[in-house]
């Protein structure tokens, strides 16, 4: 099975600044006959593409495309506005359509306008409000709001359903409409209209957009000899930074260590596995990829002598911790490599491959489920702390964090 390095399991994949990087992958359209091999979109009617162009031969006849044209032809000769009728929009349109019967939030495809919007480089200073989403139960619902960014200034928080933008119901957007209506200019202002569990009514938040400055990796002391690393994406420099964190701690001989992936709503699949791998034994299996045949399996293991093997861990999460962050936690659970303080982690627990096509459109899809090392796959259930630590509203507003200040108490008394 081929190694399914840095394919996005991140959550939402989706964030509303376009934190992540699409990884590029190669695709090709199926020949429009045998004497034509290099067939594009640019080159092909619409009503070639769909008739000829898109579907082998053995799918043909399973399908009849007869309706399709009835409704097309109906819409062109018939709809009142025929202007807006653009051959190519109404392609998209139907692609769209084709997607979105697959019924996954993290499986959908973009045209090249979206599609130069959305992608964003992991590292850059981004415009916008600083906060993930994603569709779970057909609503849209925010995953984390980044730290010090507008979103969690203004106070969103993760599991905020929001049904209006700028008082226009969400219920019948994609993720990636909602996202564009999201975004904008630094300077301006979007509100948002939430449901929020626990309150009575409707609250709306009124957010300025603005610079978002991603960090990776940090860390601080905490207590005498107990570290806390911060953890809020796995993306291009991860990696880099948490090695150069580690090297620091390898020299302060710590006495413990919090791993922080609170609000980390995920990002490449193998700086997971490599951020795990400095704790555990070469060798042990921290997560296993399986795709839609049952020999498509990628079974992926640390493959280098840890840098801390017997120093004490804890891992916060809540709901907030999504797609690679589950890895690490599910990972440090199953291995008993450490213990997990806080709320329940999100639950996403498949993997999507971005391929880029040839006009500039994109179609992101999942292919893969992941599971933790106990063969558990925790997509839509999360992973359940071992130690559970609520951190209100109230926590927020009065500066305090009960989880954190749990797991300093759990390492000090080992």
């Amino acid at each position: 099975m081929k190694t399914f390095k840095k394919l996005f399991i991140h959550f939402l994949l989706v964030s509303i600044v376009f934190l992540f990087g699409w990884e590029s992958a190669s695709y090709y359209i199926i020949k429009a006959n045998s004497h034509n091999e290099n067939v594009s979109m640019e080159t092909v009617s619409p009503m070639s593409a769909f008739t000829s162009l898109i579907m082998p031969t053995h799918e043909k006849e399973k399908a009849d495309l007869t309706l399709f044209w009835y409704v097309w032809d109906q819409m062109k000769n018939n709809y009142i506005d025929p202007d807006v009728l653009n051959n190519q929009n109404m392609v998209y349109g139907a692609i769209k359509g084709l997607v979105n019967s697959a019924h996954d939030p993290y499986t959908y495809f973009m045209d090249p306008n979206e599609t130069e919007e959305f992608t964003q480089n992991l590292n850059g200073e981004l415009e916008g409000i600083g906060a993930e989403l994603t569709i779970k139960n057909n609503n849209l619902v925010v995953v984390t709001p980044l730290k010090n960014s507008p979103a969690e200034k203004s106070g969103l928080m993760s599991g905020d359903i929001i049904y209006q933008i700028d008082g226009e119901l969400t219920s019948d957007m994609s993720l990636s409409e909602a996202v564009m209506k999201i975004r904008g200019k630094k300077g301006t202002n979007v509100v948002l209209s939430v449901i929020r569990d626990g309150e009575n009514n409707p609250i709306d938040i009124s957010i300025t957009r603005g610079d978002i400055n991603v960090d990776s990796v940090t860390m601080e002391q905490k207590d005498d000899g107990i570290y806390l690393i911060n953890i809020y994406q796995f993306g291009d420099k991860t990696l880099s930074e948490f090695e150069d964190k580690i090297q620091k701690l390898i020299l302060a001989n710590p006495k413990g260590v919090i791993l922080d992936l609170r609000n980390n709503g995920g990002g490449y699949l193998d700086i997971a596995v490599d951020i795990v791998s400095k704790f555990v034994p070469k060798g042990s299996l921290i997560v296993t990829v399986k795709g839609r045949d049952k020999d498509d399996i990628d079974a992926m293991k640390s493959t280098q002598s840890p840098d801390l093997p017997d120093v004490p861990v804890v891992v916060l999460i809540n709901g907030g911790s999504a797609s690679a962050s589950e890895i690490v936690a599910g990972a440090f659970k199953d291995l008993k490599r450490g213990i997990l303080i806080g709320e329940q982690s999100f639950g996403k627990g498949t993997v999507q491959d971005v391929r880029t096509l040839r006009d500039g459109s994109s179609l992101r899809m999942t292919i893969a489920k992941w599971y933790t090392p106990n063969d558990v796959n925790i997509n839509e259930v999360g992973i359940a702390p071992d130690i559970e630590v609520k951190y209100s509203k109230d926590d927020y507003n009065k500066g305090i964090d009960p989880q954190l200040d749990e797991a300093i108490k759990y390492l000090k008394n080992l």
